[in-house]
């Protein structure tokens, strides 16, 4: 399917030296012009442009955007709020419910970004109905040149669910971070260790011990500040 041709997306303040960004970007973006792809250029850094490197305080790293046109709003395992939930993000519901008692009204994840959790995927782009097209594109250097920056700044916590983002980011997390390694929420894979993980609350017990500001992860909007 084509698409017509776009200029390519600026990359978020904060993050814009990134070296991704001189080296990669341009070819991705060139392969990805005049194709349908998802979320689209609109979107694709939503991620980085909603937490900038000093407001990141909690890492949570998925694959690639949904492949479904109109569900993808660039946030990892997030979608739009009409969209119903995927089914990883209902098992994602349904542990938070029992680890601290409520869930979003919704799937869209922006509250949490504006709070300082980075959704990155280690693909930012997708073609409609092909999951994973573009994993080996270079997308990965973004995450792991992101992830480096935000740590710069300050100790993070890290959820990685999975072995894709475990082994995504293997060796950045440090002895000052909080990592939470689990399987996936997948319902291939959630009943083998990521049910009873309590990430929520142990992310947020962890924050409150460094005298931080706990997650709200359960409220359906967070008014932007200012």
């Amino acid at each position: 399917m084509t698409a017509p041709p776009f200029p390519p997306a600026a990359p978020p303040a904060g993050w814009a030296d990134l070296a991704f960004f001189r080296d990669t970007w341009p070819e991705i973006a060139a392969r990805l012009n005049g194709r349908d792809w998802l979320p689209g250029p609109e979107r694709v850094f939503a991620a980085l442009a909603m937490t900038p490197p000093g407001a990141v305080r909690v890492v949570i790293l998925g694959q690639d955007p949904y492949p479904t046109p109109g569900h993808a709003n660039g946030l990892a395992f997030s979608v739009t709020p009409e969209t119903p939930l995927p089914r990883s993000l209902k098992n994602i519901y349904a542990e938070m419910q029992g680890d601290i008692g409520a869930a979003p009204a919704n799937g869209d994840l922006s509250h949490w970004a504006r709070q300082g959790v980075l959704l990155l995927n280690t693909s930012l782009s997708v073609l409609p109905g092909q999951a994973g097209v573009h994993a080996k594109w270079g997308w990965d250097r973004l995450a792991r040149q992101a992830v480096a920056r935000a740590q710069a700044e300050r100790p993070l916590a890290f959820i990685l669910w999975g072995a894709h983002a475990q082994k995504a980011l293997a060796g950045l997390p440090r002895a000052t971070d909080l990592v939470i390694e689990t399987a996936h929420p997948s319902p291939l894979s959630a009943r083998r260790g990521f049910f009873g993980s309590r990430p929520f609350s142990r992310v947020n017990d962890w924050l409150r011990a460094r005298d931080d500001m706990p997650i709200d992860w359960a409220l359906s909007q967070v008014p932007t500040a200012g």
